[in-house]
């Protein structure tokens, strides 16, 4: 995976970001979802890199970054926290402005990136999510079913975690064979490294602790957004599972578009027939998406 890419370890004073990096041109900073890490991106990367200088990095708390130790209100697994993480690691790698794309939890830092720091943010993809305070606020019964990380992970300290290390294998069978995703996007190589990520106890706790924080400190920070009028300033494309929830459930609001619409001002999407993990199951579709969103435009 991630041939002709450089690794390399970023401090940002509170914690070691690992990251891999390639190419040339407009920076593009792909974000990684639950329970994977930058490895999701292994394929589209590689599309996209002959066409921008591609960043993927582990958010902190998974893969092979560090993690911080946490606080009674999870503020540092915030998705603000670590949206301002990414902005040091960004600035270290001398980008001032970058586009930027996030999968599942990676798209919630990526919105809270471009709600936080407009300045920094020229284009913004994000992939099968809808905010999270309209996440919450519409949650019902088939929310809790379907999405159970977020209600299992956001319990208190230690039921997740012992649950997780208990049993880290059937955690990441369950969500990568769910969704509508089929089985055969991941191989085994694949498989077993999402599955050791989340054998370490620290690890656990952190991704446990992103969770709680999306429970709580995450939608507070969307809702107070919501109520002052903050909106997304940059130009916003929203892919997401034609197979998935999200193309179903929430079709009273208008869809995913009709949601993002209160959030953004510039805004275009679509649904791609895969499942919710639609990066690795059709990379090419979805590289060709970005690649037509993200290049310049004049």
């Amino acid at each position: 995976m991630f041939s002709g890419f450089e690794s390399t370890g970023i401090e940002t004073g509170e914690a070691r970001i690992f990251l891999r990096r390639a190419g040339a041109g407009t920076p593009l900073l792909l974000l990684h979802g639950f329970p994977q890490t930058h490895a999701m991106w292994s394929k589209v990367a590689s599309l996209l890199a002959p066409h921008f200088t591609v960043i993927c990095p582990d958010l902190r708390g998974y893969g092979q970054s560090s993690c911080p130790e946490s606080t009674p209100d999870h503020a540092p697994y915030s998705k603000r926290a670590m949206a301002s993480e990414i902005v040091a690691v960004m600035e270290q790698l001398g980008f001032a402005r970058f586009c930027v794309a996030g999968h599942d939890r990676g798209g919630r830092v990526a919105y809270r990136l471009a709600l936080d720091h407009p300045e920094r943010v020229k284009r913004l993809a994000v992939l099968d999510i809808l905010p999270t305070a309209d996440v919450w606020n519409r949650a019902d019964a088939k929310f809790a079913l379907g999405y159970w990380p977020w209600l299992l992970l956001a319990q208190p300290e230690p039921l997740p975690e012992q649950l997780i290390a208990a049993a880290p294998a059937a955690i990441v069978d369950t969500a990568l064979d769910g969704w509508g995703t089929p089985a055969s996007a991941f191989d085994q190589e694949t498989r077993s490294a999402y599955i050791d990520a989340l054998r370490d106890p620290v690890h656990i706790h952190a991704i446990c602790e992103e969770y709680r924080a999306a429970a709580t400190i995450d939608r507070e920070h969307d809702i107070s957004d919501r109520t002052n009028g903050r909106r997304i300033a940059c130009p916003v494309l929203v892919l997401w599972s034609g197979r998935g929830p999200l193309n179903t459930w929430y079709e009273a609001a208008g869809g995913p578009l009709g949601i993002w619409q209160d959030w953004c001002n510039e805004l275009s999407g679509m649904p791609l027939e895969a499942g919710h993990f639609f990066p690795e199951e059709k990379p090419d579709q979805t590289a060709h998406a970005l690649l037509e969103f993200f290049k310049p435009h004049r």
